[in-house]
């Protein structure tokens, strides 16, 4: 094996021996070994590498135009950006997602690997920043204060494109077995006691509905990190960016990333303002916990399936048990929630960070991108497990729910227009007491007719608004 070279670097610290291959640089590199605690790495998240890009790439060409970067430099800047956006040099981005220092491993990352990238597009050699330095050119006009969230709001916003994918692709599976179980009478309940009649399909609907209202509530508060601070530098104040260059700089964006972005009116209230993760990361708790719920309906439908209710099937994915023979778990649903209560306890660690902000910054961004991040792609990942492993292979035991609504004594609340609350509270005192149907206790007592009692416990009629004939 022949032995690694190495190349050397310096900076505030002092002199520092990089690979001689990596793109990176030295502040990388301290970063590497300062934060070993993670083991997530900002390479994991391809969008994230990408947004940074796109960051740089405006910031180049913004500068450029007002003169203040030399053109062939900010052209091979444009150009190493645009070969990490097509997804290039994506392993040079391994700095832990877990970080002191407010970003600055994050950008300095990028600064350096797009400096020696460029370097080498201008014929010189990896670490001769003479020619293109990461702070003096690729860093121009900004800060690790402005930079970096601008970059990662992109990011979540680009992520917020593939959660929402998800989600539609799961809603339409529900909405589908809504359709196929649309003539399957069975049990409602409310506080897991029997309610009244329902539909299966009416059921699978309704998780549909829940989790659709999550579209627009997550729409809704992707718009608001749009809004990047390019231009504040350091606190807000655009020290080192000279007049326009905000602006351009948040045009470039747009015209690069096809996005629209807007310039934050006040850059210093931007620079340390986390109200919009705040708000995204409580729309992907919100969405949590509607899944959630789902899946726990699912689980107890499916529980038996001899002594449970038994109402459907969850494909068998797994033996569940070491001792028990035969048993089946419902895996798909249990390991969703698990996400699902990962992603609650994420947002929490988003507000206490967002809490924890101090004056000009918040230095606890780091943790807040690698929270919401996290959680964006666990329920992608977990929403398209739950579709294709799960929702998509339901069946229903329609005779059994059936019979389950037969011998319920929730059904006389469908008699109530006809006989009266006293009257059906009597047949279902009497039935709860000698175990006999709604059905023989209310033809015995003489209450109703066969004929309107048939009429009255059609399914139809049980679950749709209808109009009373006595």
């Amino acid at each position: 094996m022949s032995e690694q070279k190495f190349r050397v670097e310096s900076d505030l610290l002092g002199e520092l021996q990089v690979p001689a291959d990596a793109y990176y640089g030295v502040q990388t590199q301290r970063a590497l070994n300062n934060y070993k605690i993670s083991n997530t790495r900002m390479c994991d998240y391809p969008e994230y590498v990408i947004a940074m890009a796109y960051v740089k790439m405006a910031a180049a060409a913004a500068n450029a135009e007002l003169g203040v970067l030399d053109r062939k430099i900010a052209d091979a800047i444009i150009e190493a950006c645009k070969e990490i956006v097509a997804g290039k040099l994506h392993d040079q981005f391994p700095v832990d997602m877990m970080q002191g220092g407010a970003g600055t491993s994050v950008n300095m990352n990028a600064n350096e690997v797009i400096a020696n990238r460029a370097l080498e597009i201008m014929g010189h050699k990896k670490g001769e920043y003479q020619f293109c330095s990461p702070n003096d050119h690729v860093n121009c006009a900004q800060s690790t204060n402005d930079a970096y969230p601008s970059a990662f709001r992109y990011t979540f916003f680009r992520m917020n494109k593939k959660v929402e994918k998800a989600l539609k692709d799961l809603i339409a599976s529900l909405r589908a077995k809504g359709e196929e179980f649309k003539d399957v009478l069975k049990m409602g309940r409310t506080q897991l006691q029997d309610a009244v009649p329902m539909t299966s399909g009416q059921e699978f609907n309704a998780f549909a509905n829940n989790l659709e209202e999550e579209i627009a509530n997550l729409e809704r508060n992707a718009v608001l990190l749009k809004e990047i601070n390019m231009g504040g530098t350091a606190i807000g104040t655009g020290l080192n960016a000279v007049p326009g260059f905000a602006e351009l700089c948040t045009k470039k964006m747009s015209e690069f990333t096809g996005d629209t972005f807007e310039k934050a009116p006040d850059l210093v209230e931007a620079t340390p303002d986390t109200g919009a993760y705040v708000s995204y990361s409580a729309a992907l708790k919100r969405l949590a916990v509607k899944l959630s719920k789902t899946c726990n309906d699912l689980r107890l439908m499916a529980s038996g399936p001899r002594c449970g209710l038994h109402e459907i099937n969850l494909p068998a994915m797994a033996p569940g048990s070491s001792i028990m023979p035969g048993k089946v778990n419902p895996v798909i649903p249990e390991v969703t929630n698990q996400v699902c209560f990962k992603v609650i306890g994420n947002d929490t660690a988003v507000c206490f960070a967002a809490e924890a902000g101090q004056l000009q910054l918040n230095v606890m961004e780091p943790v807040i991108v690698e929270c919401i991040l996290e959680s964006q792609t666990w329920l992608i990942n977990v929403m398209n497990t739950l579709r294709t492993l799960c929702v998509e292979g339901i069946t229903v035991n329609a005779d059994h729910c059936y019979e389950m609504v037969k011998n319920s004594i929730g059904i006389v609340t469908a008699l109530n227009p006809y006989i009266g609350y006293k009257a059906s509270t009597k047949v279902a005192k009497q039935a709860l007491e000698t175990g006999r149907s709604v059905y023989d206790l209310v033809l015995e007592n003489g209450l109703m007719t066969k004929e309107k009692l048939d009429e009255a416990l059609d399914p139809k009629a049980m679950t749709e608004s209808h109009a009373f004939i006595k």
